[in-house]
C-alpha cells in the first residue's frame, strides 16, 4: 500500500467534494466570512493533494496529508460555526504544511534527489 498516494487521493476526493458542496448545498447558509473559510479550506485541500502526490519524498507527502486534514479540518468545522477555540488548531495543520514544504525543499537538494533513504 502506498499510504502517501492514498493520503493524497483521500485529500483531493474530500476538496473536490467539499468544495462541490459548499458552493451548491451551502451557498445561501454559509455568510460572508463562512464562504471565505470554506474556499480556503477547499483551495489548501487541492493544493496539497497535488503536491503530496508530486514531491519525491514520503515525509513531505505524509506532512501535507495530515496538515491539510488538520487545517482544513478546522477552517471547514469554523465555517459550519463549530466553537472558535478550533482556530487553535488550524496552526498546527499549517505547520505540517510548511514541514510538508521544507521536506520537499531538503529532498530536491539531495544528489539523486529520488526522496527518502531506504
Amino acid at each position: 500500500m502506498d499510504g502517501q498516494r492514498l493520503g493524497a487521493a483521500i485529500v483531493g476526493f474530500a476538496g473536490v467534494a467539499l468544495g462541490a458542496f459548499g458552493a451548491h448545498a451551502l451557498g445561501d447558509t454559509l455568510d460572508a466570512r463562512g464562504r471565505e473559510l470554506w474556499d480556503t479550506a477547499t483551495l489548501y485541500a487541492l493544493v496539497h493533494a497535488g503536491a503530496a502526490l508530486a514531491t519525491p519524498s514520503q515525509a513531505a507527502g505524509l506532512a501535507f496529508c495530515a496538515g491539510a486534514i488538520i487545517f482544513c479540518g478546522a477552517l471547514y468545522g469554523l465555517a459550519l460555526g463549530a466553537p472558535s477555540v478550533l482556530g487553535a488548531i488550524a496552526p498546527l495543520g499549517g505547520l505540517a504544511l510548511l514541514g510538508g514544504w521544507l521536506a520537499t525543499g531538503l529532498a530536491a537538494l539531495r544528489p539523486n534527489a529520488t526522496g527518502d533513504a531506504k
